[in-house]
């Protein structure tokens, strides 16, 4: 319980500190919701409206402490004010509606890459020099540096605009509606195929070489020769002896990867038009929807947070002696 105090502590302090960056960046910008509205209005909104629309979309007319302090509350109560893209929408609303489907991709996407890239990485380290290792290693480093934009492209060409085997667009058919039944889970599956493979693909080499360099490291070490000469069988030692060792580094890969992965998300989105929080993320932009940007990057970042907490967690398990750390 101690070291959970300890570690939920600190990730409040970091979450205190991305808030307040998160608070200070729109207003280090020039121009604000209101006067953008009022420029693009071409005169069809009159400036004595300026002070309502301050007002309506959450930027007040205060002090910078109170306006902090007034930001702080509405985390809090998860209220981020109106969505200027989306008016009249509340942001969170917004938010709700498209976090699910990125939840989907990046869950999927690292379940499948962490899984295979971990297991590949553990047999070409097992049998270094042999086939699976020859094969696999330069793949994994050949996938590793292709760009998320250049497979997501690929993908939707050759699959999806050329051969029409996968939809170019949404996360399922929109004549149908939101159920649980197989007709509506099979259409998600189906839309989210090319999005999720894609993001697996990027992924995978850099799990693979990690846990293949991590294995090696282990490979030598005193304690699987005492295995092997108990007597265990070669999977036991395999897995449950080296591999669990060499797979502390790759948990922390995994942490980082979930958030560069839920930001990376972004372009994969965009690519397949894909109403997730990336894609959300981009529209924000393009609008200067500042309310609908400062709760999405809120998002990443507690998303970020909470995934390196599972991680410190995960770390206890696989290793108790950190509690005492």
């Amino acid at each position: 319980m101690r070291f959970l105090l300890k570690r939920l502590g600190f990730y409040c302090v970091a979450f205190l500190v991305a808030a307040t960056f998160n608070f200070m960046i729109p207003r280090m910008l020039p121009g604000n919701p209101a006067d953008i509205m009022l420029a693009n209005s071409g005169g069809m909104i009159a400036p004595e409206a300026r002070d309502a629309l301050m007002a309506t979309f959450g930027f007040i007319d205060a002090p910078l402490h109170e306006q902090y302090f007034a930001y702080l509350g509405s985390i809090f109560t998860w209220d981020f004010g109106l969505s200027i893209k989306f008016y009249p929408m509340p942001v969170a609303d917004v938010l709700i509606q498209a976090l699910p489907w990125t939840l989907f991709l990046t869950g999927s996407a690292l379940l499948i890459s962490f899984s295979i890239g971990t297991l590949l990485g553990i047999l070409a380290a097992w049998r270094r020099g042999q086939l699976t290792d020859v094969i696999a290693s330069p793949t994994a480093l050949a996938l590793q540096s292709v760009p998320a934009v250049v497979v997501a492209l690929c993908g939707l060409y050759f699959l999806a605009v050329q051969n029409r085997f996968f939809p170019t667009s949404y996360a399922f058919n929109p004549s149908l509606d939101p159920a649980w039944s197989w007709e509506f889970i099979s259409s998600v599956l189906y839309h989210g195929f090319l999005p999720v493979v894609t993001l697996s693909v990027v992924l995978i080499g850099g799990y693979l070489i990690t846990m293949r360099n991590n294995m090696i490291g282990q490979l030598g070490e005193d304690y699987l020769a005492m295995a092997e000469a108990k007597g265990l069988s070669d999977a036991r030692v395999r897995y449950a002896y080296a591999a669990r060792n060499a797979l502390l580094p790759s948990v922390t890969a995994l942490a980082l990867s979930f958030g560069a992965l839920f930001g990376g998300s972004l372009i994969t989105e965009v690519v397949f038009n894909y109403p997730g929080v990336g894609n959300l993320l981009y529209l924000g932009i393009v609008g200067r929807d500042f309310p609908l940007i400062q709760g999405q990057l809120l998002i990443m970042t507690l998303a970020m947070l909470l995934a390196n907490l599972a991680v410190d967690l995960a770390y206890v398990f696989l290793d108790p002696r950190l509690k005492r750390a």
